[in-house]
């Protein structure tokens, strides 16, 4: 399940709303557990939230905290529940200013990490602090520096492959310092 998210997945570019919503919202669930925890669960919480989609998410309400509070096949966390919700009312708001995927993608940064080694790969950057707190001045919760760059590996904005790796380079997406 993990080579296969990690090998086809993981890293590539995704600038569709829904999409990037879906990997902000998992990211959010993830704090403080395993990626792999997250993705046993992803069909249980796309089952759950409607798909991901904004709009429906947007109008949940008390009851569907309580429900979503009671299904054992998501993370049962009210905070991260609420967030979430809170988080698809925060992305329908930025439609007015050029939409989540612009506000996200304008956080790309110039170079990307050239790790050697898994301990040389980071976990922030100042591009992932500044859109951290961007994202919380728009009104988003569980979205510190770490789950923002962790949201900018998912999403293909930085390559933090190994060097050398078969996988370096794949999203597609032009760095100044990409290796080949």
């Amino acid at each position: 399940m993990m080579c296969h998210y990690y090998d086809t997945e993981w890293g590539m570019p995704v600038r569709e709303e829904r999409g990037l919503f879906e990997r902000l919202s998992l990211e959010g669930f993830q704090a403080g557990l395993s990626w792999s925890t997250i993705l046993a669960k992803r069909e249980n919480f796309r089952a759950a939230f409607a798909g991901f989609d904004p709009e429906a998410v947007a109008g949940f309400t008390e009851a569907d905290v309580h429900r979503l509070l009671a299904d054992a096949g998501i993370i049962r966390h009210r905070g991260k529940i609420t967030a979430t919700i809170g988080n698809a009312q925060a992305t329908l708001a930025l439609r007015e200013h050029g939409g989540l995927s612009a506000l996200i993608w304008s956080y790309k940064p110039e170079q990307t990490p050239t790790p050697e080694t898994l301990t040389e790969v980071p976990t922030r950057s100042a591009e992932s602090e500044a859109l951290s707190k961007r994202l919380k001045a728009e009104g988003f919760r569980f979205v510190g520096p770490t789950t923002a760059f962790a949201l900018m590996e998912a999403i293909g904005m930085v390559d933090t492959h190994l060097v050398g790796s078969h996988r370096r380079g794949s999203s597609g997406v032009a760095f100044s310092n990409q290796p080949g």
